[in-house]
């Protein structure tokens, strides 16, 4: 993704400018075949529409000698021999929350214009296409233009139910680099740039097929190759596999690539090796992919291999349960087009078959799922997990007590010392503590080595030597987060969350002996007043918790 920011310093006039000089004269497209799309305004709203911007696309393709009639309504009338069109707040406006009527008080958006590559009419491809019947424009999906940048113009604000200036009018661009490349090699397929030449032919060697000979195929090829970059890039970042969070979107990612490669045939591990070639093809410009190799293609392996059992047995499972539609239509007459939410339910947690997939699945077979039902199922689950784990301890403590409270204040003094010595990717998985001893699990698939345990130790005491005042605060989860605070389960929060810091509340942390500030974390206490009165730490044991979950008991002495 290309993308630059203006934050006051310049607008519209200066950034169509420059984005036109960047197309036209620096990476030299054809500007015959770049069309323009313009916000067309919003009456309910008293949003006026963007002439700004279209009149000064309309000058510029002017000026190197291309007439760039400006249109209205291209949904309904198609091209109309324009080049710069109008469109709704769906297609041309930009805010966090979506389009106007949706936006809260207090939130910025504004209008955005949208650059698109045409592939040409002699492709046919929307005669082709399902659109076929419907005017053909820019923003049909026929596929003849592809969207290759979007300037948004960050310009209003909402006060009340009226739109008004902002006083600091900014500029967010966000264009495709793969997208810009399809459009000089003027080929539709991004998948058939340079950058993916490697991975393609890897897969074609493990798969034993072509790419661009099956439409099936292709795309299975497309999800593995997209999906797989994504996850080194996720991996490398801190995002690893998990049920959580981030971790949960690489997950998915890597589990979706894995479905589709068996849909290809490859029965044997092949991710590390995708994700092989891509670190070497982004090194240059990404040295923390060279950095975190081993740790990337280890994560790809473990949960490549964990999941080719799940797949197999969940892809059983799902092929009993159409059979069995099958069979009742044959003995009944009527057809099921329903997966239950108990069946979904089931499927997920009885043999670990992600519900994503699930859903995917079922669209392939014409079947839908009953969500509400799946959710209400999935819902109850955890109620009865929770009470479970309630009666056991709340919040991980068996009382409140001064020990208790040491060791609870000690949790968050070893949280952050592993995040420092075995990387930002570990987090708590779970604690259990007593007036006697503390339990922590964490997120790491390697057994510690004396060395780090050690360091980890010493970490720990410099905090508790340096005295560091224990303070909190009430805030929301999104300003905990930009203050640095780590937090666990931060979806069972309310609005406002108490975020209690290991040393100065208005300094970064920055674990080390002589940081002012050790730890930050969204928590709802209780905790000692300051690290001194807390004893000695001692790690008396590190193990294997479950799988990728390390387990560390420790004491005070």
């Amino acid at each position: 993704m290309l993308g630059n920011w203006s934050l006051g310093d310049y607008f519209k006039d200066e950034q169509i400018e420059w984005m036109f000089e960047f197309l036209s004269k620096e990476i030299k497209l054809d500007m015959n075949r770049v069309f323009v799309t313009c916000f067309r305004g919003d009456e309910n709203n008293g949003i006026p529409k963007d002439t700004e911007a279209a009149q000064k696309w309309q000058t510029l393709f002017k000026s190197i000698g291309i007439e760039a009639e400006i249109a209205d309504m291209p949904e309904e009338k198609g091209l109309q021999n324009a080049r710069i069109f109008y469109y709704n707040a769906k297609k041309n406006w930009w805010s966090r929350a979506g389009i106007p009527e949706k936006m809260p008080d207090g939130e910025p958006g504004g209008p955005d214009s949208e650059m698109f590559w045409d592939f040409g009419e002699h492709l046919n491809l929307h005669e082709k296409s399902k659109w076929k019947d419907e005017p053909c424009h820019v923003n049909c999906d026929c596929g003849r233009f592809m969207e290759i940048g979007n300037n948004v113009f960050m310009e209003y604000i909402k006060v009340g139910d009226k739109f008004e200036k902002l006083k600091q009018q900014n500029v967010d661009f966000g264009g495709g680099l793969e997208r810009m490349a399809a459009a000089l090699n003027d080929n539709q397929d991004m998948f058939t740039i340079d950058l993916f030449i490697g991975v393609r032919k890897k897969i074609e060697e493990v798969s034993g097929k072509k790419y661009g000979e099956d439409e099936k195929e292709t795309y299975a090829f497309r999800v593995i190759m997209d999906h797989l970059r994504a996850a080194t890039f996720l991996i490398d970042d801190g995002a690893i596999p998990s049920n959580k969070d981030q971790g949960y979107f690489t997950r998915r990612l890597i589990r979706r690539a894995v479905r589709y490669a068996n849909d290809l045939g490859v029965t044997n591990i092949f991710t590390p090796e995708v994700a092989g070639i891509y670190i070497e093809e982004y090194s240059e410009h990404y040295p923390s992919l060279q950095k975190n190799k081993e740790l990337i293609l280890n994560e790809l392996r473990k949960e490549e291999t964990k999941f080719r059992e799940t797949l197999e047995q969940g892809i059983k499972e799902f092929e009993k349960l159409t059979k069995g539609f099958q069979m009742a239509l044959e003995k009944t007459g009527r057809a099921i087009t329903e997966i239950s939410g108990k069946q979904a339910f089931k499927l997920y947690d009885t043999f670990g078959f992600p519900i994503e997939m699930t859903e995917e699945l079922a669209s392939e077979n014409n079947l839908t799922i009953d969500k509400a039902g799946f959710d209400e199922a999935y819902v109850a689950h955890q109620e009865l997990s929770r009470q479970g784990s309630e009666q056991k301890f709340k919040g991980g403590m068996a009382d409140h007590g001064e020990m208790s409270v040491k060791y609870h204040t000690a949790t968050h003094l070893l949280h952050a010392a592993l995040r420092q010595v075995l990387g930002n990717h570990v987090e708590q998985k779970g604690s259990n503590i007593t007036a006697e001893r503390m339990r922590f699990d964490f997120s790491y698939n390697d057994k510690m080595t004396s060395e780090q345990i050690k360091e980890v130790e010493d970490l720990v005491n410099s905090a508790i030597d340096k005295d560091y005042p224990v303070s909190f605060s009430e805030m929301t989860v999104e300003e905990a987060k930009a203050k640095g605070a780590i937090g666990l389960f931060v979806d069972k929060y309310g609005e406002r969350v108490k975020v209690y810091t290991v040393g100065d509340p208005e300094q970064s942390v920055l674990v080390n002996a002589s940081s002012p500030t050790f730890s930050r974390e969204i928590c709802g206490g209780p905790h000692v007043e300051h690290t001194g009165v807390m004893g000695h730490f001692k790690i008396v044991k590190e193990e294997s918790s479950s799988a990728g979950i390390r387990r560390i008991k420790a004491v005070l002495e």
